[in-house]
Order: C-alpha cells, then structure tokens, then sequence
C-alpha cells in the first residue's frame, strides 16, 4: 500500500486509495462510527432536547479513551461530561460520515472541511485500534521484530499504515 495524501492545488487535498485500501478504512470507520452511537440522556425532557447526557465515564477502554475526562477531579469530570459528550459524539459521527462518504477507490479530491473531517476521524480510529492493540510507544520496533506469521501482525500493520495516513494528510494540509 502506497497511499497517502497532496496538496491540491486551490486548496484540498488529494488522496489516491487502492479499492482493498478503501475496503479497511470504511470497515474501520464503521466499527469506530458503531462505539460513539449517540450518548445516553437523562429523563428530563429539558435535558433530552439540550442534548445533556449523563455524567459517567465509559467503562469500556476504547470509549474511555475517545472520551477521556477533561478534570483529574471526579465531580469536574462528571458535571463537565454531561454538558460536552453529546456533543463530541455528534461531532466525531459526523466526521465518519464525511469519510464514510468521500473514501473511494481512485483518485479522491477532499476540500478543507473534508480534510479536517478525515484527520479527526483517523486519529479517532487510530485511537481505538491503538487501545484494543495496546499500543506503546515502541510500537515500530514491536512491528519490526515482529514475524508475519503472527497473528497480530496484520492489526499491527494496520495501525501503522493508518499513522503513515495520518501524517501525509497533516503535511498535505500544512
């Protein structure tokens, strides 16, 4: 795989993806897009139409990391939590959607806004694939020494490929 992103000129970006390429990101959107299904509200009326949510974190890792409390102090975390998730949520579907709907086989020209839209969203599945991967630092070296017999192997190289995504799309736009 050799894709990646360039400048357009005008403004944009260009992607070029292999139809297999096209195949993982839209399989590891989807995936990602299923975890941040909208947030649970309370019972009030009020706060079901504002869009406040309840104020637990997530028990699970990968959504605990995708939402991660903004205060050390618990009672911060929740009160902040409750008036932000639902909102973060809705911004984090709606940047799948962009990718969902702009990642095609070819040549893929994006505009600013689609662009920012994939950066988020790939930094969001890198995220989640790096928490259920247990992702380190060392992750390049753990790649490196790895066999291709490994099981593992194939989720290891996915997440590499996808910061290598991540990184010509950031050159690509500044």
């Amino acid at each position: 795989m050799n894709s990646g992103f360039s400048t357009r000129d005008g403004g944009g970006v260009v992607a070029v993806f292999e139809a297999a390429e096209v195949s993982i990101l839209r399989s590891l959107v989807s995936q990602v897009l299923g975890l941040i299904a909208p947030g649970e509200t309370g019972d009030d009326p009020l706060e079901r139409a504002l869009g406040i949510g309840t104020a637990e974190a997530p028990s699970d890792p990968v959504l605990a990391r995708l939402f991660p409390s903004a205060y050390e102090d618990e009672k911060e975390a929740s009160e902040f939590r409750r008036y932000t998730e639902a909102t973060l949520r809705d911004g984090k579907r709606a940047d799948a959607q962009t990718m969902l709907d702009t990642a095609r086989p070819g040549r893929s020209e994006l505009t600013p806004e689609q662009a920012q839209a994939w950066l988020r969203s790939l930094n969001d599945v890198r995220l989640a694939l790096g928490t259920k991967l247990e992702v380190t630092e060392e992750v390049h070296d753990e790649i490196a020494a790895m066999s291709e017999d490994d099981p593992r192997y194939p989720a290891y190289v996915t997440y590499d490929w996808l910061t290598y995504l991540q990184d010509t799309l950031v050159r690509a736009l500044w």
